[in-house]
């Protein structure tokens, strides 16, 4: 799956929004803020069992966090600062939107798993950049050890919600119970193969 490699292609769809918002006098943060309050606010409708109008928001919550980065390349005012906002924010709302669908439609159990999983898999990223290293930074994306690896991570995981919601809604498919087994198995199975990828290729000796 893995719509992270597709980015470039993807990328071509979004980009003329984040450039008409680059000519306003809106900030890169203040999108990241926008896309966090959208996401904790579609968690609330999961809570709440309206799973049509969470799965909207997180639409929303996904396109605004696609917009910031190339808002604040456009205006150059790209920061560090905002790479870790953006990135925190991310989790902040991975977080909430599972924690809160799986109470909701699953158990505490695999709701437990689901979170842990989903943040090892997003957290064993800035490990590698520590004790690997990267090769390259270009206006903020790292050129990392795991690029590419890892075929179920964030863009398939809001996807996957998306998609089971209007199962949800419909009554259909198993609806949101179904597809939370299918987000938490397919996640573990993502992290592992990052561990798996890490272990083959870089298990030697500190030179």
């Amino acid at each position: 799956m893995n719509l992270t490699s597709r980015r470039k292609r993807i990328k071509r769809v979004y980009k003329p929004v984040g450039v008409m918002l680059a000519r306003t006098p809106i900030t890169p943060n203040f999108i990241t803020v926008l896309s966090m309050m959208f996401g904790v606010s579609a968690a609330v409708l999961f809570f709440r069992e309206k799973p049509l109008l969470g799965a909207m928001l997180v639409f929303m919550s996904g396109f605004f966090d696609l917009l910031d980065g190339i808002v604040a390349r456009e205006k150059e005012r790209a920061s560090k600062f905002g790479a870790v906002f953006d990135w925190l924010a991310d989790k902040f709302v991975d977080g909430f939107l599972l924690f809160f669908i799986g109470i909701t439609y699953s158990t505490p159990y695999l709701t437990a798993i689901a979170v842990t999983v989903n943040m090892l898999h997003t957290f064993i990223k800035p490990v590698a950049y520590a004790e690997i290293g990267f090769s390259s930074r270009e206006k903020g994306k790292i050129d990392d050890p795991l690029e590419g690896v890892g075929f179920f991570g964030r863009p398939e995981t809001l996807l996957m919600i998306m998609i089971f919601s209007v199962f949800e809604h419909f009554k259909v498919f198993g609806g949101l119970e179904t597809g939370f087994i299918f987000i938490t198995a397919l996640s573990t199975l993502s992290l592992l193969q990052r561990i798996v990828y890490l272990y083959v290729k870089y298990n030697k000796d500190y030179d």
